[in-house]
């Protein structure tokens, strides 16, 4: 779907943060007090990029609903800094009104730090449309957006049962496939949430033998440990059993 160069910037396990993750929290007794929410709306309307930037930042910690149109306006500004910005504040300022603008984001940006704010975002949101648009982000984007779509995927699935079992066949998927770990550990979370809302039917049953098969052949013991613990949560019988019979043999 993305063509340009750029779009591979973040495409190593090594690079799936964004420089927002990087912020360290500070002890509230050193903390400086909030933004100004007055001179923050000022800045997202500056002609100066990196005021415009510092505006969004500020609206990733506190929540003002006058900026949500500016902030929505900013996900097509020129500089990348400013949309990833844009894209996470949106997250903290969650409205109906920025998912059909978020998902324009996710489709046409070729940013990866932009659309990884983005999807993140859409999870936030909570609207049954971004369904279908994180499910194609987790199967065919870079491995930093796979890994917050499939976590993004749970609280949209949750929304319904249909969307319940809408999501857990490309979590499966990804679970099974995907060729980065992260990834794959956050289909097995998503997969052990979403299962929480389910009776037993099909999907359940077929999402607990894609947990029980991550749990035995994974290569990677942050996957098996993600898969063992949903399976955990859940109770189910059978991965109870194949977790007791594991550690028994000394498997895990």
């Amino acid at each position: 779907m993305y063509e340009k160069k750029e779009n591979h910037i973040l495409d190593t396990e090594e690079q799936l943060e964004s420089p927002l993750d990087e912020i360290s929290p500070l002890d509230e007794e050193s903390a400086p007090p909030p933004p100004d929410p007055e001179a923050m709306l000022e800045l997202l309307k500056s002609e100066v990029a990196q005021e415009r930037m510092l505006g969004a930042r500020a609206f990733c910690e506190i929540t003002d609903a006058r900026a949500i149109s500016d902030l929505i306006g900013l996900l097509g500004d020129d500089c990348p800094l400013v949309r990833v910005s844009a894209a996470y504040a949106l997250g903290r300022n969650t409205s109906s009104e920025a998912v059909e603008p978020l998902i324009t984001a996710l489709n046409n940006d070729w940013n990866g730090y932009v659309r990884k704010g983005v999807v993140w975002a859409l999870g936030n949101c909570g609207e049954r449309s971004s369904l279908q648009p994180l499910i194609h982000a987790l199967k065919t984007d870079i491995s930093a957006v796979r890994l917050w779509a499939a976590s993004s995927l749970a609280q949209i699935g949750k929304l319904s049962y249909e969307a319940t079992l809408a999501a857990i066949p490309p979590l499966l998927e990804g679970l099974r496939k995907d060729k980065t770990a992260a990834v794959r550990s956050n289909c097995a979370w998503s997969i052990g949430q979403l299962c929480r809302e389910l009776t037993f039917n099909v999907v359940y049953a077929t999402a607990i033998d894609g947990l029980i098969e991550a749990l035995v052949e994974d290569e990677d013991l942050g996957v098996k440990e993600d898969a063992k613990a949903a399976l955990l949560r859940l109770g189910d019988p059978r991965g109870l059993q194949m977790i007791e019979e594991l550690e028994l043999e000394g498997i895990i």
